[in-house]
Parts: C-alpha cells; sequence; structure tokens
C-alpha cells in the first residue's frame, strides 16, 4: 500500500520550506536578469504535493513481551475443571458455561455486593415468606492446574464445593475423572487427584515467597465462560488486596482479562511459574473490567501442600477480639501512631485471656516482629502452627509489655450469637452529653447485668454514625459503667487529661469492640 503525503503537516512543512527556496532563487534570477538586461530565465520549481507518491518502508517496532514460548510451556498443564452439584434455583449462574457457585453474599459488605462477585455468581437472598429454593442437580465449570506428573490438580474451593462428579478436560481434547482430596473454605483453596494410572500428567511450579512485585507481567491462563484454554495478559496492579471475603485476605490485584469460568486458574509470571490462583473479580456487570484478585503463590502452596499430606489445616489461636488501631484510637491511647491491633476481648479460657491480655490492649509485635494493623495480625497468627510459643508485645498503660503464651487451634467454625433485646423498656433511660440515651442494661431483656443499652442515638450527637439502638455500652475511658454519672465521670477525667476523644467499649451482638468518640461533640 502506498501513502501520498497529502497531510496538511507535510504540505505546510515541505511546500513552505521550498517556497522560501524558490523566492530567493528568483531574486538572484531576477537580479542576474537585470545586470544582463532582462536575458536570464528562471526555472520553476515544482510543489511538494506534485511529488510521486513512495510506500512506507517496514522498520524495526520497539522491543515488545511476547507470551508465546511461555503459553507454550504452561498450557498443556491447565484444565478445565467441570463440576456437577446439588444446586438451587437461586443460583442462577450454576447451569450455563462458566455457572457455578459462589459465596454467601452476607460475607460481602453492602458497598460492595454490587460490584465484587466471585466467578461463579452469587447465591440470591430471599426476604421473609419467599418461597425456599429448590435443590436440583447443577453443572458448574472452573478452571485448574497440575502440580505434579501424578494427576493432582489445584483449584478454588467454591468451584467444588457440593461437588457429586468432577471432570477435568485438558487442553488436548481428553478427559479425567477427579475426586476432592482436600479443600480449605477459609483461603478458597481445594486439591484434586485425577483418578487414572497415568504418571506422566505435564506440570508446573509455584514461585518463590516472594512473589511478583508491582508492575510485573502476568499470564493468566483458564476456561473463561467454558471456552477452555483462554490466555490474557496484564500486570500486578496491586498486593495485599483486602475484598473483606475473609479473615486472611492478602490477595495479588491483576489486570489481566479474567472472566467466571477462569476461577481457580494459575496466574504466572513470565518464567512459567505459578504465582497466583485466581479467585474473584471486582465488577458492576459480572465481566472483566481490569480488576481481579488472585490467592498469592506463598499462600496456596502451604495450604496445597497440607492437602496433599492429608493433614487437616489447622491455624494458630490467640483467643482474643481485635479491631484496628486508627488515629482516634492511637490518641486515646498514647500511642505514637496508629499501629497494631486493639484487643477488644480476651475470650474465656483461650491462650490470650491465660497469658493476661486485658480489653484495651494494643498488640504491636508477634515474635519482635512489628504489626501493621489487625488484618496482619490475624494472618500472621493464623500461619503459624498450634502449640508454637510466641512473645507479644502489647501496649498498656502508657507503655510496652512483653506475653508469652502458646498458640491453640482455631476452632473450624466461630461461634455466633446475637443479643436478644427482648422488649425494650426505655423508662428510665437518660441521656448522656454523646448525643445518646442509654438505660441499665440490667432493666434491659437479654441485654446482661452489666453496662448501659443505648436506647436512642441523635442524628447530630457526637455518636452519630458510631453507635446505634442497642449497643452495650461497658466502659468509657477504660473504666466500668453502669450509670450516667458513671460516663459524665470518665468524659470530664479524659477532657482534663486534654484527649480529644475517649474510648468506649461497646457489644454488639455478642461481638465487643472499642469505638473512639470526639469529646465535646454534640
Amino acid at each position: 500500500m502506498t501513502i501520498v503525503r497529502n497531510q496538511p503537516s507535510d504540505r505546510r512543512d515541505g511546500f513552505l520550506g521550498r517556497g522560501r527556496k524558490t523566492v530567493i532563487a528568483s531574486a538572484i534570477a531576477l537580479g542576474v536578469a537585470g545586470a544582463l538586461g532582462g536575458q536570464a530565465v528562471v526555472s520553476s520549481v515544482s510543489p511538494a504535493f506534485a511529488e510521486a507518491p513512495s510506500a512506507i518502508q517496514p522498520q524495526a517496532g520497539p522491543a515488545l513481551p511476547s507470551f508465546a514460548d511461555v503459553v507454550d510451556r504452561v498450557k498443556p498443564a491447565v484444565v478445565s475443571v467441570r463440576v456437577k452439584n446439588i444446586a438451587t434455583d437461586d443460583e442462577s449462574d450454576a447451569t450455563g458455561p462458566g455457572g457455578g457457585q459462589g459465596p454467601n453474599m452476607d460475607q460481602i459488605p453492602d458497598e460492595l455486593k454490587p460490584f465484587l462477585k466471585r466467578f461463579f455468581g452469587q447465591k440470591g437472598q430471599g426476604g421473609p415468606g419467599a418461597q425456599k429454593p429448590k435443590p436440583h442437580l447443577g453443572m458448574a465449570q472452573g478452571s485448574g492446574f497440575f502440580i505434579s506428573a501424578d494427576g493432582y490438580v489445584v483449584t478454588n474451593n467454591h468451584v467444588v464445593q457440593g461437588a457429586k462428579e468432577v471432570e477435568l478436560a485438558p487442553d488436548d481434547n481428553t478427559t479425567y475423572k477427579a475426586k476432592v482430596v482436600g479443600t480449605d473454605a477459609r483461603t478458597d483453596l481445594a486439591l484434586l487427584k485425577v483418578v487414572s494410572d497415568r504418571k506422566d500428567f505435564p506440570f508446573v511450579k509455584f514461585g518463590d515467597d516472594a512473589g511478583p512485585r508491582v508492575g510485573d507481567w502476568v499470564i493468566a491462563v483458564g476456561n473463561p465462560f467454558g471456552l477452555g484454554g483462554s490466555v490474557t495478559a496484564g500486570i500486578v496492579s496491586a498486593r495485599g488486596r483486602d475484598i473483606n471475603s475473609g479473615p486472611y485476605d492478602d490477595f495479588l490485584q491483576i489486570d489481566a482479562a479474567v472472566n467466571r469460568g477462569n476461577s481457580g486458574g494459575p496466574t504466572f509470571n513470565l518464567k512459567g511459574e505459578v504465582v497466583g490462583v485466581n479467585t474473584a473479580i471486582y465488577s458492576p456487570s459480572g465481566g472483566n473490567v481490569g480488576i481481579a484478585f488472585s490467592i498469592p503463590s506463598e499462600v496456596a502452596k502451604t495450604i496445597v501442600d497440607k492437602l496433599k499430606s492429608g493433614n487437616s489445616i489447622a491455624r494458630g489461636y490467640i483467643g482474643v477480639q481485635i479491631q484496628p488501631v486508627t488515629d482516634d484510637i492511637a490518641e486515646s491511647l498514647g500511642l505514637p501512631k496508629a499501629q497494631g491491633a486493639l484487643v477488644a476481648e480476651a475470650q474465656k479460657g483461650t491462650p490470650g485471656e491465660q497469658a493476661g491480655l486485658k480489653s484495651g490492649d494494643a498488640i504491636l509485635k508477634v515474635d519482635g516482629e512489628e504489626i501493621e494493623n489487625a488484618r496482619a495480625l490475624s494472618r500472621k497468627i493464623a500461619s503459624m502452627d498450634p502449640g508454637k510459643a510466641v512473645t507479644l508485645t502489647i501496649w498498656r498503660d502508657g507503655k510496652e509489655e512483653t506475653k508469652s503464651l502458646k498458640l491453640g487451634t482455631l476452632p473450624e467454625e466461630a461461634k455466633q450469637a446475637s443479643l436478644d433485646q427482648g422488649d425494650q423498656d426505655e423508662s428510665g433511660s437518660s441521656k448522656v452529653k454523646l448525643g445518646i440515651a442509654v438505660t441499665p442494661a440490667s432493666k434491659m431483656a437479654g441485654a446482661g447485668d452489666q453496662g448501659l443499652v443505648v436506647t436512642e442515638v441523635e442524628e447530630d450527637g457526637a455518636a452519630a454514625g458510631k453507635l446505634e439502638q442497642g449497643d452495650v455500652i461497658m466502659r468509657v475511658g477504660g473504666k466500668t459503667v453502669s450509670s450516667v454519672s458513671d460516663v459524665t465521670a470518665s468524659l470530664d477525667e479524659a477532657q482534663k487529661a486534654g484527649k480529644k476523644s475517649v474510648l468506649l467499649l461497646v457489644k454488639r451482638n455478642d461481638a465487643t469492640r472499642f469505638v473512639p468518640i470526639e469529646i465535646g461533640k454534640g
């Protein structure tokens, strides 16, 4: 193909440049002509747009990465996972390509529900009186990858949850039956094993614990919408993402195009090592918008090794309810900066209570390693084996202390409980200058004998948006309260000490936490 150089910029630069030479040549010629009596002849110059068109010559382009060699090596180890399971009518995504089971959306914050979706959809949430969904045999599809020549395959727990039959389809038009060896719901990982005597399956290996850096190229291979053997590429957008799917969130965020059906598939680096297991997407529509989340290889490798050896997934356990240390809380505690995890309550009979941890302690270090926040503490302790001796550095009464303990075993299921408010008798409620009305817990059915029950929260008060009707205030400024005068005394003491906020220990639905409230507002 030829290109005629008739663009405005080309015409302007070429023509006007040569035009200036023409004028100069003409002036010289005219001068000569005058000297010779007008006998000189001026040669004409063709304008630029009259030049013959010329073909653009091929040139070497910029050096861009090609993923073809990596894909050729790793693609045979990636499989499509097809699952027959017991589904219900509300699992609308479970019957089509790429469909399957997802997590209970009650686990996801309300503000994320429209956007954050597992690759296999979500369970419908029926209201009061809604018809009970009917169970039936459903189909789900996902992705996975071989990690050994004898047929062990890694995928997501939510891909095979409730599986009755599992079938694996590599990219060579073969299929194999598989069994579920083990699962871990907390990290959403599962290990499968091919039911076959074959010992020469192509497999891939996990990368090192350092993992990829933000900005590194990655490749996602999987089975989006049932279209097996699909390859996309992108970069690592962020590390350590918390998407509120569980207490141990530590995801890689990647911008490689992934969709429903990619779930459980691998994320590779350019060496062909597995650096993540694709698990979730962030999407307003359910399709790819360039934000996907992968379980880091250092997490997946540890869990898979335990599942493969037949061991149960046992995690370390302190036995304390914790919450983040905000700037307000740090100021109230006298901490130089917001860091660590605040102990809201030490549960009875747990290693934390036996070691002397108390409500209001801030855990700053574990075995000398600084703890950035509450979630970091959860991940750190959960990564340790039960029975391990650890030393905690805590902040109490304005100074550091150390506590030693042996970790317990994290219970399989967290105990769920709720405070039965009963018939709230608001007679006797009194106003507190925090913008709330309270009444002794002893007067409220199901509220216990200690603390003050919040019966009203003023919209423009200091506690607006932080306390709710039915909350039980156990302590104010570190002191137990049972009357309005107790609260007032604690507030006055905090003000005299020059504090800008005060900490309230609040119980809600059987969960205890600290709430910082600005003093003097409301």
